[in-house]
């Protein structure tokens, strides 16, 4: 039998159960008090033609001891004594105690007809006053009698009362009972398996697939329980499937970090190390495992604490951190780092990933080669500039025909010493910067003033090849605190790089806007653009990308050295044939 259906008749049963001990008890007041009602009316009745027929007697005892009295007057309450002693015999019968009164009455009424004088026979020792005695002593008695019965009637009611409230009883404490039966049943057969499935369920969810789960006399319930062992035993295998596929990742994933050349370190939410490959072990100088230590601790870097919360903000750096110095070893070594946020696909963030870059050998480099370039330049400076001096003073002295070819090869001499002078200058201004001899000259400035200065300068040039060159601003645009002769030199290398790649009748874009906390500056061209494989490269010294190149290559490079310098970041943002964005983004 189904469960539905078990249910329902257990259910069924004891409601019907319930039903007909109500019925039953309802049944049985209603009659009862229809009995009680017509036994207090035909008693009541019985009272009030007793208590007539004793005032109708009073009075024939006045009339009779009166002896002017009148005789029809008499008669008349004679008449009427009879006729409510009739009306009571016809109604109660001999339970009235009627009868005997009637009788009795009777004997009186034969009694009066005999006496001569009836005033002065009524005493007790005579017949006629005998005789009336024994009817008033038979109206009391029914009297009695009707109260007797009365009370009768009370204890009847009572005893069946009594008698219908322990049927409720005995209905109630069997439905009871039968109530009590039916729970338990229930609870055992299906209250018992439905216990067993939940506590099967928690397993389940706490990864424990291997469980036993009880039959039961219900369909359903088997039919639950098969099912849910089918859900368990696929689920069983299909976890052994995962945790197979996720350790073979793992394995792969480890042998990944662990061939990669830089050193890689895994941190959670809250700031700890949970993975570092050997390679950052060995760079760390790390004999034993950190694993579960914050980041901040293990390095013993109190600066890592504000870009490692901003990291796991979601956000990213402002700009390139400084090296990391670790001593190992009785050795100085120098590591670049990066830092990245690691995010769900649905948003949160799950933690970050530091990279860490060997770059002793490679700022040593830098170094000897900074110093070579600033001694170089320095040595050169001062050839170069008495060169330019001598040739100067050649020129004033020394004419030629105007058409003559010694004039163009002076031309020539001296444009390539200005580009000498010029090489060198940027070799000096660019040393400065990297080894952090340049320093900023701070002052407010507004952005639109700067842009309309850069546009100005840059005017005869884009004239000259009908370039269109437009200035627009986003409102409002705060006021930034820079050198302001330095910027101008980023916005006219900028600009004079957009010009060489814009053909003409081209346009250059100057845009400035607000983002957040920064200001970002961008040049737009609509030129030939830069290659994919180039743009990574474009910001290092000493690299020219594009077909139209001129100067040394370290324009750009300087460029990023200076905004840096203020605290920004520069970037570029280019597709082939359809143009190049450079921009810089500069703290408010």
């Amino acid at each position: 039998m189904k469960l539905r259906a078990r249910l329902f008749l257990s259910i069924s049963a004891l409601v019907t159960v319930a039903l007909l001990g109500l019925l039953l008890g309802l049944v049985s007041v209603l009659q009862m008090a229809s009995t009680q009602q017509a036994l207090v009316r035909d008693t009541t009745h019985t009272l009030e033609l007793g208590l007539k027929l004793r005032q109708n007697l009073g009075e024939q005892l006045i009339l009779v001891l009166d002896e002017d009295s009148d005789a029809d007057s008499l008669n008349n309450l004679q008449t009427q004594f009879q006729t409510l002693l009739s009306q009571g015999l016809q109604e109660g019968g001999e339970k009235t105690g009627f009868s005997k009164a009637s009788s009795n009455y009777q004997t009186f009424l034969q009694a009066y007809r005999q006496t001569a004088n009836p005033a002065r026979s009524m005493a007790t020792d005579k017949p006629l006053g005998a005789a009336f005695n024994q009817v008033r002593t038979d109206l009391i008695e029914s009297y009695k009698q009707s109260l007797e019965q009365i009370s009768r009637s009370e204890e009847a009611s009572r005893d069946r009362a009594l008698l219908i409230s322990g049927l409720l009883g005995l209905m109630g404490l069997t439905v009871l009972i039968l109530g009590f039966v039916t729970a338990h049943n229930i609870a055992r057969r299906f209250g018992l398996p439905i216990e067993a499935l939940a506590k099967a369920a928690d397993e389940v969810g706490q990864g424990n697939f291997n469980v036993t789960l009880p039959l039961s006399q219900a369909t359903e319930l088997n039919q639950l329980t098969r099912r849910f062992g089918l859900m368990a035993d696929a689920l069983r295998k299909h976890q052994a499937t995962n945790i197979d596929e996720v350790l073979a990742g793992q394995q792969r994933l480890q042998a990944v970090l662990d061939s990669i050349d830089d050193g890689l370190l895994i941190i959670d939410q809250q700031g700890h190390l949970e993975h570092l490959n050997p390679v950052a072990q060995r760079q760390l100088g790390w004999q034993t495992s950190r694993h579960g230590t914050s980041l901040v601790e293990a390095l013993q870097r109190p600066e890592l604490e504000q870009q490692l919360r901003q990291v796991l903000r979601g956000g990213s750096l402002d700009r390139p951190p400084e090296d990391l110095s670790i001593e190992v070893e009785d050795e100085t070594r120098l590591l670049s780092y990066s830092l990245t946020p690691v995010s769900h696909p649905q948003g949160p963030i799950l933690g970050a990933v530091m990279v860490l870059h060997d770059v002793t050998e490679q700022r040593a480099f830098e170094r000897v080669r900074s110093e070579f370039v600033l001694r170089a330049s320095h040595e050169l400076r001062t050839p170069v500039t008495g060169m330019h001096m001598a040739f100067g003073l050649l020129r004033e002295r020394i004419s030629f025909p105007p058409q003559a070819r010694e004039n163009d090869l002076l031309d020539t001499i001296g444009e390539e010493m200005q580009r000498l002078t010029q090489l060198i200058n940027d070799l000096l201004n660019f040393s400065r910067y990297q080894s952090g001899l340049q320093k900023l000259e701070l002052a407010h400035c507004g952005v639109e003033e700067m842009l309309e200065r850069a546009q100005a300068r840059i005017a005869e040039l884009t004239a000259d090849k009908q370039i269109e060159l437009v200035i627009e601003l986003e409102q409002p645009l705060p006021r930034i605190q820079a050198d302001v002769a330095q910027l101008d030199r980023v916005l006219d290398n900028l600009l004079h790089n957009a010009v060489r790649h814009t053909p003409d009748g081209g346009r250059i874009r100057l845009h400035a806007r607000r983002h957040g906390e920064r200001v970002i500056i961008s040049v737009e061209d609509n030129g030939e653009g830069i290659a994919y494989g180039q743009q990574g490269r474009i910001f290092e010294p000493f690299v020219q990308v594009g077909r139209k190149k001129g100067g040394a290559g370290l324009g750009l490079a300087l460029c990023k050295e200076i905004v840096q310098l203020h605290g920004g970041r520069m970037g570029v943002i280019s597709r082939p044939g359809e143009g190049t964005q450079f921009y810089m983004a500069l703290p408010v």
